[in-house]
């Protein structure tokens, strides 16, 4: 696709703007230049990307389509213009966390106050990493730290300090059968619809195991983005069951009146790590993966 940069800052500006001329204004180029560039770019891609209402120019389809491109691209160069800035003079002076599997994050308040009071000049930055995977943004440089569980075919590339075992439970609501069960089996999920989050879809190549016991054939899996609030209120509506960790899930137990329910005799655990790129770490980096350690290398978590 014939896109330079100059096009996706038109593109960017003139949707926030609705006018070709207060995009011009933004961009400090004149308006018929700015109109002409927008027609060339239209012309080389072979369809119009706004439609006029009133005076107004909103993105169409394929403008929209285009939009997200250009402010992921934009949002990119920032974001690495001001780390060399950083770099430059002196100032890395931040910790870019992500966490794998889980929108929630009640542990992280306690765990950012003791960094603070040691590092009070340091930014802590919470990321979010394409596919859920923060392996591959450790190597990448896009991260620092990352909490992690699934198992990655790079992960013999980084430093993993092991954390702590969490069960995976079902989550149902209060009145479901199961709620008053032990333990349920294989052949319980039999015929169930499961609410799970998207990196489950097993369209996906390569798929995920799904998080049930081993010979389970469930009727529908309905995927969803990785937001816990959303898997959870489509449990509580009735529209499924779920399966989280049970440290995700335990918070909604009695707000949204759930069941978290063991599945089989033996629970089905995972083994949580935090994950560093390996080699020295600076003091800054060190004192967070120090606290995180502190907060959840213990039997359970809060």
């Amino acid at each position: 696709m014939d896109v330079d940069l100059r096009d996706l800052e038109l593109l960017e500006a003139t949707a926030e703007a609705g006018s070709l001329t207060a995009a011009a204004e933004r961009l400090y180029v004149s308006q018929p230049a700015l109109s002409q560039r927008l027609t060339r770019l239209e012309a080389r891609l072979g369809m119009p990307l706004f439609d006029r209402k009133g005076r107004r120019l909103i993105p169409n389809a394929a403008g929209r389509r285009l939009l997200v491109a250009a402010r992921h691209v934009l949002g990119e160069l920032e974001s690495a213009s001001r780390d060399l800035r950083e770099l430059r003079d002196g100032r890395d002076r931040r910790v870019r966390f992500a966490a794998q599997c889980s929108t929630t994050f009640p542990w992280l308040p306690p765990v950012l106050r003791s960094f603070r009071a040691r590092e009070p000049d340091i930014e802590v930055r919470i990321e979010t990493v394409a596919d859920d995977a923060p392996i591959p943004a450790l190597l990448a440089d896009l991260v620092d730290v990352a909490l992690v569980t699934k198992p990655d075919l790079q992960m013999d590339r980084v430093s993993l300090t092991r954390l702590f075992e969490d069960e995976m439970v079902a989550v149902v609501p209060a009145g479901h059968p199961w709620a008053s069960r032990a333990h349920v089996t294989a052949r319980d999920f039999d015929g169930t619809d499961l609410v799970l989050y998207d990196f489950y879809d097993q369209k996906r190549i390569p798929s995920m195991p799904l998080p049930i016991p081993a010979g389970a054939r469930p009727a529908r899996i309905t995927t969803m983005p990785v937001v816990t609030d959303l898997v959870i209120e489509m449990v509580a509506g009735g529209q499924g069951l779920a399966v989280l960790p049970n440290w995700v899930a335990s918070p909604y137990a009695a707000s949204h009146d759930l069941a978290l329910v063991r599945m089989g005799a033996k629970p089905l655990t995972r083994t949580w790590f935090v994950a560093t790129r390996t080699g020295s770490r600076p003091p800054h980096l060190e004192a967070f993966v120090e606290e995180l350690v502190g907060r959840l290398a213990a039997p359970h978590v809060d």
